[in-house]
């Protein structure tokens, strides 16, 4: 697989997100991303990265730019999503987060999002990801099951256990405050 088709990271879906919204130059994506009130509570990230990745999102062909020119400041990029960009942000957006360890950057991205394009995406985020979440306890609990208990094993197992079982009932208190009539929007 070569370097520009990697899968991209958490954030740049993010990116992806915003630019699905409408187009936008650098400066503007990161300002959205550092809201407080919103993904900036998720996440950090310095301008200078967020070119970078821009750039590798731009190599992957998921965005394309414009160029705008200012009366008297040098012209900027003005991003927006391609068609393939458009279908890989579909994908993420009903895809589960695959790793419990990525579930708390990564799906509180795809929940601001999803939560933009309306019930019907929130329902399947949370059911296909309830659904992966149930598979990770039975593996954990199965796994558990084999040890003794009281090794560092079994702890460690334990641990991961505890961890799913707080994400399923987090995805249950979270789903009924969105999805009841008068939900607050993101």
């Amino acid at each position: 697989m070569s370097q520009s088709r990697r899968t991209p990271l958490s954030i740049e879906w993010s990116l992806l997100g915003f630019l699905a919204e409408q187009p936008m130059h650098g400066y503007e994506i990161g300002q959205r991303l550092s809201q407080a009130a919103r993904l900036g509570l998720v996440w950090r990230l310095k301008q200078s990265r967020l070119y970078a990745l821009l750039t590798r999102l731009e190599e992957r062909g998921y965005i394309d730019y414009t160029m705008e020119f200012q009366d008297s400041r040098p012209p900027r990029k003005v991003y927006a999503l391609t068609p393939e960009g458009e279908v890989a942000l579909d994908a993420w957006l009903h895809a589960p987060v695959e790793h419990g360890r990525d579930f708390r950057l990564e799906f509180l991205a795809k929940l601001y999002f999803a939560q933009k394009e309306g019930e019907a995406t929130l329902r399947d985020l949370f059911e296909t990801q309830r659904g992966l979440c149930q598979q990770w306890l039975a593996q954990q609990q199965e796994a558990l099951d084999a040890l003794e208990p009281g090794a560092f094993e079994w702890l460690v197992y334990r641990f991961r256990l505890g961890q799913v079982q707080a994400i399923v009932e987090w995805l249950d208190v979270s789903e009924a405050a969105l999805l009841e009539p008068g939900a607050p929007a993101l």
